[in-house]
């Protein structure tokens, strides 16, 4: 009797294990992959833009577009994507649903990179030829504004509460920040040569600029608008002028930057507080641009010589796939 008991007891505990296993199934599916997303990625010489399924890690199609697409942004509400088509003078609009550029917007000549206001009403477009930031204002499709900066504007960003604007300038060498409501320089930073990208720090008390041939990234305190501290970078067998930081890029709860360093074809991963390189990560030829994926789990970085992105685990700090694209990636940006 006593191992009937015991059977008939395992057989129970069995069958409710079953059931609850079948539970949990059911309610992670409800709640979907955890990497249920779509990477966008401007493909520079290709003229293209290739769409990636985030969690199969692979290029679902590839959208023709105009002449050399570099910076990429989502509107607000993640259904459009604008793309810099530098040499037509004009920022497109990609319709995600259908996969349509649907219309244009009035850039003004050689738009390289833009970022949109928290509120998805306006557009910064940096104009690499004219030396202007050119605001756009999405709704109407018309300028209504445009803003005097260094030479050879290229970098921009948008601090967290969204008041200041930066624009880095590579011939300049500064980091113009511009007060978004009255849109005029308050302040210009010098950092080292050919600023590339910068990043605010989630809290808005830093901004980070990275400088491709000055080879290292500028802290800029942005209350007392000055440079605190210079970050730079060694790699063994790898000589300085190699290592040329561009896109940069901050986790969620700003405990680490990751920083592209273009032809060392590696992304840094760099200790926020102390400022120590923690690794550096093995890419694709010419690292350039990055982004993360909705849940920060993962950082796409696109590699312009080797024609494909690299794919991070942010967790782990590794390389953990390589997605062949289009010819010559530049910008990536990904929507939810």
């Amino acid at each position: 009797m006593s191992s009937s008991r015991s059977f008939c007891s395992s057989s129970r505990n069995f069958s409710r294990a079953l059931r609850l296993a079948a539970l949990s199934g059911a309610l992670l599916a409800s709640l979907g992959p955890a990497f249920a997303a779509t990477a966008y990625v401007s493909n520079e010489k290709g003229n293209s833009i290739s769409v990636i399924d985030v969690e199969k890690l692979a290029v679902t199609d590839t959208v023709k577009v105009g002449r050399r697409p570099r910076g990429i942004v989502l509107s607000g509400d993640k259904t459009q994507l604008f793309i810099c088509a530098g040499d037509d003078d004009t920022v497109q609009i990609l319709d995600l649903k259908t996969l349509k550029v649907v219309g244009d917007l009035p850039s003004g000549p050689d738009p390289e990179l833009l970022v949109l206001a928290p509120d998805g009403k306006l557009l910064y477009v940096a104009n690499e030829n004219d030396n202007l930031v050119t605001v756009i204002d999405v709704a109407s499709r018309k300028v209504v504004a445009q803003i005097p900066v260094g030479v050879e504007p290229e970098g921009m960003t948008l601090s967290p509460d969204g008041k200041i604007l930066v624009n880095t300038s590579e011939t300049t060498n500064m980091a113009h920040l511009i007060d978004v409501a009255s849109q005029k320089i308050f302040a210009n930073v010098l950092v080292d040569a050919r600023p590339r990208s910068a990043a605010f720090t989630p809290d808005g008390k830093e901004l980070w600029v990275t400088a491709e041939v000055g080879g290292t990234v500028s802290v800029i305190d942005v209350a007392a608008k000055k440079v605190v501290q210079k970050i730079t970078f060694e790699i063994p067998g790898l000589a300085r002028e190699a290592i040329q930081p561009v896109g940069i890029r901050f986790s969620q709860d700003g405990a680490r930057a990751f920083v592209a360093l273009g032809p060392a074809n590696r992304v840094a991963a760099i200790d926020a507080k102390t400022r120590k390189v923690e690794k550096y990560m093995l890419t694709g030829q010419r690292v350039w641009q990055l982004a993360f994926t909705p849940d920060y789990a993962r950082l796409f970085a696109t590699n312009g010589v080797s024609n494909d992105v690299s794919v991070i685990d942010v967790a782990a700090l590794k390389v953990v796939k390589s997605i062949p694209v289009g010819s010559f990636p530049w910008g990536v940006a990904i929507a939810p």
